[in-house]
This record gives C-alpha cells, structure tokens and sequence, in this order.
C-alpha cells in the first residue's frame, strides 16, 4: 500500500521544530496586548462571494489561486480564506461589532492560496491578522506600523525596513489609473504578459512588477503621488511625522502597491533580508470603503497581515543553534529507579501545581530502564532540568536536581527544588 503524504504546499508542523513557533506566537501576542488589540477568530471557509466583493475581481488571488468549492448539501459557493481582514470585517457587520465605538482586533490562522509552492510561501500557511476598525486618523496607521517594529526588536531582527506610500482615494486613483492606461498603450509592444492582461483592468499592479525587463518602463510612468489631493497629503504627511516621531526609519517607495483593490491612502511593507533572500514579511495599510462596500455602515478602518512562515525563515536566520535564547518546552524531566514510579508521579504533580512544566519518564511495567538510559531521555526532552529520585532520595524526602545545561547537581527537599525551577524558568 503506497504511504499517505501531505499535500503539495501543506505542511506538518514537528514538535522539534514548534519551539520557535510557540516562542515567536507568545511573543506577538504580548506585543499586540502592549497596544489594546484584542483577539477576535471568524471561521476558515467563508461565501466565495465575500472575497470577490472585497478583494477584487481581477486579482490574481480571485482569478487564480483561491481553493473554492460548491457545497454538496446546498448549492454554496465558499471558499477556504485567503486572507484574514474580510473575514473580520464580514463579523464586524454581522454582529453590529462597532455599534459602541471603534475597535481594535487582531486575529491568528491557517490562510489557503493555491500558487506554486516556493520560499516562505505555501498553499496552506499561517497568518497574524491586525485590524483598526473606526479610526480615521493617520495616527493608528503610524500605531500599527510601531507596533511591528517594537516586535522587530523583541525578536532581535536586525536586517528589516519599512517602504511606505499613498495611493490616495478613489477619484486620485481613477485619474491615475486613466494616465497610467495611456501611458502603458504608448509602450504595448514592450508589455509582458501579466501587463498586457491587467492593461484595462488593473494597471496599477504593473507598478509592482518583479520583471527586469518592464523596470525601465515602470520607472517612466505617471505617478500617484501627483495625483493626491490635499486631505490625502495631509494624511499621509500626518502617518510619516508620527513615524520621525517614534524613531522609525522608512523609506517612501512611490511604486508600492497592494494586491487588494479596497486598499486606500496609506499601504505599507515591511522587507527583510539576508544574504540568501529577501521576503516582505508584513504588510497592510488602510481600507477606508471596504465596510460600507460589504454592506456595513461608513467606517474607516486601517491594518496589516503578518505572514508566519516568512517570519520564521528570519528567527531561524536570527537565532541560529543558540536554543538557549529560547524557553525550555519543559522546566523538568523526572527520571526514577526501581520501585520509584509513584513517588516520581506524585512529585511530578505537585511540581505541576506550582505552575512547572514537567514530564515524567514512560517505561515498561515490567522493568524500569537504567538511570543512564533515562538520563539519555532527559537530555532529548529539552528540559532544563533533571529531577532524580532514587530510593536514598526518597529515604530523605527529597529529590536530586541536575541542570542539563550546566551539569551541575544538588539534592534539596522538594519546595527548594520548587524554588529553583520557578527561579529558572523565569529566565
């Protein structure tokens, strides 16, 4: 029988290798606290309609990659979400969510494209979705924007920049749109593909095109900036004196776009980069009509989505093998001899009591395995710490703690033994 394998582009997430992802989820949430974000989860599979609606039809998302299906007891057209925002701002509607005011949410999940697999990007992958919604002001643009840099910092990422722009509002993108058509029907024979079909469509996504050849031509064509009105200078004008504010550098890329049509004024990307790569790891900006367009009262709203699996490839860039940089998955790895089974059950409970992550080695009824072999286990598990427990340990009423980092060794009662683990963990 041939073996089962996961789907192209889907992937298993091993337990050796979530100690990064626990680390780096735990760490984002406690930044996204720091800021008043509070967590909000709507479903995976969402109305196909709600993504065309929001995202644009001629999207290469809509057009190409969304995972959609008919359902088989209804007729329903849904889709796996591509995205978190639409999602959130569906809920929002729904339940009436900004009846008392404004709000700020953010959201975590599996998100579902179907394009090729390559570098940082997969067909099913992960998602930290931050969403203002109710806020006009260019100050909660420049808040989420600081906001990913104070995690920047926390994690220790040190190659990372931000590119900022305004795309303006719809009347400044339609006379922009319209010089761009006939800028780019002046150049048709020089078009790529992608270009020539987004010619009357979407011609502002050439501007973000990644081909060498079309660089030259995107380089000479109308810009946006030229088309602002004053309210949406001033907007933007506000989010950068926030940035020079807060000590953030930027640099404005008047070439940035979004691949979403119900992005307005503000957009936003923050770029990493090593010597092998370089990946846009967050990214977001304002979307001012989106509620009204999905049926909801006017309201303006401002986020970001924040790609897991590009962050990943970083922290793995950053941390290399030093594993002590991050927490131990257990304080403790209890190992026992013969006829000390129970004793190293009961311990192991009272030491869960005082809030300590402990496990307790699994053997045999029949025979327990030697200390040398459960030592062996120990090291394996990750734990901070040895806690021994022989029959002189149980004679005394205590039990041996051994620190697998340093090797060192004590035998102490065991609310000493408590003390020193919590003091340990701590770091």
């Amino acid at each position: 029988m041939k073996t089962l394998q996961a789907v192209r582009g889907m992937n298993d997430l091993l337990p050796q290798d979530a100690l990064r992802w626990q680390y780096f989820e735990d760490t984002v949430r406690a930044v996204f606290e720091q800021y008043g974000y509070r967590l909000m989860r709507t479903p995976v599979v969402e109305p196909t309609g709600l993504f065309v609606r929001s995202i644009g039809e001629v999207t290469d998302i809509v057009e190409k990659e969304m995972y959609s299906f008919e359902d088989s007891m209804n007729g329903d057209k849904l889709t796996l979400r591509p995205e978190a925002t639409a999602g959130l701002v569906r809920a929002a509607i729904e339940h009436n969510l900004l009846y008392e005011g404004p709000k700020r949410v953010w959201t975590w999940g599996p998100m579902f494209r179907h394009e090729r697999p390559q570098k940082g990007r997969y067909r099913q992958f992960h998602q930290f979705d931050v969403e203002a919604m109710g806020f006009a002001g260019p100050d909660v643009d420049a808040e989420q924007i600081v906001l990913l840099k104070r995690l920047w910092d926390r994690l220790g990422f040190k190659s990372v920049r931000l590119a900022i722009n305004s795309i303006g509002d719809a009347p400044a993108r339609a006379a922009h749109r319209e010089a761009l058509v006939q800028y780019f029907e002046h150049h048709k024979d020089a078009l790529d593909a992608d270009a020539t079909r987004r010619l009357y469509t979407n011609p502002l996504r050439t501007l973000d095109t990644k081909n060498p050849a079309m660089q030259a031509i995107v380089n000479g064509a109308p810009k946006l900036a030229d088309y602002l009105g004053e309210v949406e200078r001033q907007h933007f004008e506000g989010v950068l004196a926030l940035l020079d504010a807060a000590g953030v550098a930027y640099s404005v890329d008047q070439r940035l776009v979004r691949g979403f049509d119900y992005y307005n004024r503000t957009v936003f990307e923050w770029i990493a980069k090593t010597d092998e790569w370089e990946l846009t790891i967050a990214g977001g900006g304002r979307y001012d009509g989106l509620i009204e367009q999905l049926g909801g009262k006017s309201a303006p709203a401002c986020g970001f989505g924040l790609g897991v699996e590009r962050v990943m490839l970083l922290i793995e860039k950053t941390l290399g093998e030093k594993a002590d940089t991050l927490p131990a998955p257990l304080d403790a790895y209890a190992v026992y001899g013969e006829g000390q089974r129970h004793d190293a059950w009961q311990i192991a409970e009272i030491l869960r009591d005082a809030g300590l992550k402990v496990a307790v080695h699994g053997g045999s009824e029949q025979a327990v395995a030697s200390f040398k072999s459960q030592m062996k286990k120990a090291d394996a598990s990750g734990a901070r710490f040895a806690i021994i427990l022989g029959s002189d340990e149980v004679a005394q009423q205590k039990v041996t703690l051994k620190d697998m980092r340093g090797g060192e060794q004590c035998t102490v009662p065991i609310g000493e033994a408590i003390e020193r683990l919590t003091v340990a963990s701590s770091f």
